[in-house]
């Protein structure tokens, strides 16, 4: 087969829009070798380049971050990889650093699609030639770059006679992996998915493609990092690229950076056919306005994207500097999403049982208005509510959520309002298709309102629960014009029995919803208590203004 050597300077041009198949981070491993004495071949496929061992022994003799076989090979040795997922292969960096005298002289590449090999059978007739046998030199990394071939699972590389590998990248485009039905809510953005980091202002400390890899990884040098900045209104971004699909919901992640963590971060889209759209483009539409980010936690935002519009790539740019773990922009890539089709039917609803599946099961009755329900976090209720202020406590021995509600009240003089404490007991609502209907919401004119869940427990006979709920919704949206709610802003999230919340004097809100089973909390609030309108205005929506709550799956 063809290739064509690439000089080093020219890596970050010939790959820059592809995947390192072979890395661990995407789930690369090796499944068989023909020899590892001196070194084991596990470590051609780690992300960190080489390290220099020079003067460390082992009980087989010199230590090498590599793979290394024994002398003296009739033959060659070999190492068959399984790549991190299905894909196209378009080129390799076969690294000989620090085996200087012991590298492999020459290599060649083999592919192969079956996956049902068992025991990897090198003699597998199956097996494709992708890099013809090439000459390698000591201590020094070799790109080369094939014609892109067909779908590969496997590699084989073959080392002639014997020597030493530090590290095997192998390079291509990922076969996507999309679920079948357009209305399933998937990572639009992920590696597997078929997204692709194709620019990012600075990469200092991080690299982009980290972005959208699996899991939330093993310390901040698998996340995208900046440099520090030094002058005001700094920002640095990372364009994704994206299916074309509809966009619903972002998840940022900050695992790992705890004091140098963005402050803020905002989010745009735009639909281009261009792999690196231009930055300033007009056509860059705000699909999340700038909002806080927090240290070392995970960050779930709705975005408030035009359904209409098929995105194709996300700019997500953060203020001043810093990192991030993972981000993660999840929707369909079916039909517009803000609608569903629901109806009542006595087997889809759920009222006590927090066993019962959440999967939606959408049957042609009524077009309702639908919006997906989040994790709560600090982050993301701010705008509705205050979050609470931590500090040490009892020397030390515990921790202070403290300052969580300051209570407000501004009601008129006269009306004999007090603040004090209420316990609420909450029935689990029904659950349909899926979702939770919001019909009614209400507000608190002249007061906020502060909720903390209580837990179960109590002597027999006495009123505790036994066993409390553990999940309830928080249902919030600011005032409108019209003096109504504007379901433009309206945001719902799960809270669980650790999380206790604060709505804002005057913010609408779903009244308290319980999911799967009961639950106590107490209130602090301010009231007057005789039901007047000053204590709690509420509004009942018309037929038209119901709004489906679509819960996470289970």
């Amino acid at each position: 087969m063809a290739y064509e050597s690439i000089p080093l300077e020219a890596f970050h041009e010939t790959f820059k829009f592809n995947t390192e198949l072979s890395s661990v981070a995407l789930g690369g491993k090796v499944v068989k070798v023909s020899d590892e004495f001196f070194a084991e071949a596990f470590h051609l496929l780690e992300v960190e380049p080489a390290p220099s061992l020079k003067g460390q022994f082992g009980p087989n003799g010199a230590l090498y971050s590599g793979w290394e076989t024994r002398r003296h090979n009739p033959s060659y040795d070999w190492c068959v990889i399984e790549l991190g997922t299905l894909g196209t292969i378009v080129g390799f960096d076969i690294d000989t650093s620090h085996f200087n005298g012991n590298e492999a002289p020459e290599v060649s590449v083999d592919g192969i699609v079956d996956s049902s090999l068992g025991e990897y059978d090198v003699n597998n007739a199956k097996w494709t030639e992708i890099l013809p046998r090439v000459g390698l030199g000591p201590s020094q990394r070799h790109l080369f770059k094939v014609p892109e071939t067909e779908r590969v699972k496997y590699v084989k590389l073959n080392m002639y006679p014997d020597g030493g590998i530090a590290r095997f990248r192998v390079y291509g485009n990922v076969a996507p992996v999309q679920p079948d039905d357009p209305r399933e809510v998937f990572d639009l953005a992920h590696v597997f998915a078929g997204g692709r980091v194709t620019y990012m202002s600075d990469q200092h400390f991080g690299v982009g493609a980290n972005l959208i890899l699996p899991g939330r990884g093993k310390d901040m040098g698998d996340g995208w990092e900046t440099k520090r900045s030094r002058q005001n209104g700094h920002k640095d971004w990372v364009i994704i690229k994206l299916q074309v699909t509809e966009t619903s919901q972002i998840e940022i992640d900050t695992a790992h950076f705890k004091g140098n963590f963005p402050e803020t971060c905002e989010l745009h889209a735009l639909c281009s056919q261009d792999e690196v759209p231009d930055i300033d483009a007009a056509d860059w539409t705000q699909i999340l306005s700038p909002v806080k980010l927090g240290p070392h936690r995970r960050h779930f935002f709705a975005l408030e994207a035009d359904d209409s519009i098929a995105y194709t790539h996300v700019k997500l740019t953060i203020y001043p500097d810093g990192g991030i773990k993972r981000v993660r922009v999840n929707g369909t890539k079916g039909p517009c999403s803000t609608t569903a089709d629901l109806a009542v039917r006595p087997s889809d609803t759920v009222e006590n049982d927090a066993a019962a599946p959440l999967e939606p099961a959408p049957v042609a009755i009524k077009q309702v208005k639908t919006i997906p329900v989040l994790p709560l976090t600090p982050e993301a209720f701010s705008p509705f509510g205050q979050g609470p202020k931590i500090t040490p406590a009892n020397q030390g021995s515990a921790t202070k959520f403290h300052k969580l509600s300051l209570l407000e009240s501004s009601y008129p003089p006269g009306l004999g309002a007090s603040s004090g404490l209420s316990i609420y007991r909450c029935n689990p609502t029904k659950i349909i298709n899926g979702g939770v209907e919001l019909k009614i919401v209400e507000r608190h004119p002249y007061t906020n309102q502060a909720f903390i869940p209580m837990g179960g427990g109590g002597i027999q006979g006495d009123e505790a629960l036994k066993e409390p709920g553990s999940a309830y919704l928080v249902v919030v949206a600011h005032n409108g014009a019209d003096d109504k709610p504007d379901f433009n802003t309206l945001r719902a999230f799960v809270a669980s029995a650790g999380q206790g919340i604060m709505y804002n004097t005057a913010i609408w809100h779903q009244p308290m919803t319980v999911l799967y089973k009961p639950m106590d909390f107490t209130c602090v609030e301010t009231q007057i208590g005789n039901g007047d309108k000053a204590d709690c205005e509420i509004l009942e929506l018309e037929a038209s203004e119901v709004v489906i709550l679509a819960l996470p799956r289970h």
